[in-house]
């Protein structure tokens, strides 16, 4: 047991030090380790393969979204990051703020941020510039986006 205590420890340490890093809403730049301006490369190296991948267009052009358990990735334009999505409840920004909080808690511990009705967002919509937006209902962020303003 004395051998086994150590070991257990350092596990323990490796995972507390371990989950903040990966689960992580760092506004506008980054959720899950995957950053605005990434490549696809760069992403899987990150998140490893999708589960599904979608091609589309829109009014902008074409798209591809990387698809992962309650994560999505796109690439408007096909060819770097402009928005990550999550539902994950363990993403949460250094302020412990994500899936689940309330609009009140996104208030008080989000520097900056604007509600509305159904969204909190940090940053301008101006083409270009970098938002996160938290969306909710019921008063409840259900929701967080990290990307760039495209229009």
């Amino acid at each position: 047991m004395r051998r086994l205590l150590p070991i257990l420890l350092a596990v323990a340490f490796a995972a507390i030090v371990a989950a903040p890093a990966g689960a992580r809403i760092v506004p506008g730049q980054s959720i899950a380790g995957v950053k605005l301006g990434m490549t696809k490369p760069q992403v899987k190296g990150v998140l490893g393969d999708p589960t599904t991948i979608a091609h589309g267009a829109n009014e902008f052009g074409t798209f591809t979204v990387f698809k992962y358990f309650r994560l999505s990735v796109t690439f408007q334009g096909n060819q770097s990051v402009t928005a990550i999505k999550t539902t994950r409840k363990r993403e949460r920004t250094r302020h412990d703020i994500g899936v689940g909080s309330t609009r009140a808690q996104v208030i008080a511990k989000v520097p900056g941020v604007q509600c509305f009705r159904t969204v909190c967002q940090k940053g301008q919509s101006l083409p270009g510039e970098r938002i996160t937006a938290f969306f909710l209902y019921q008063r409840r962020v259900t929701s967080v986006l990290v990307g760039f303003v495209i229009d």
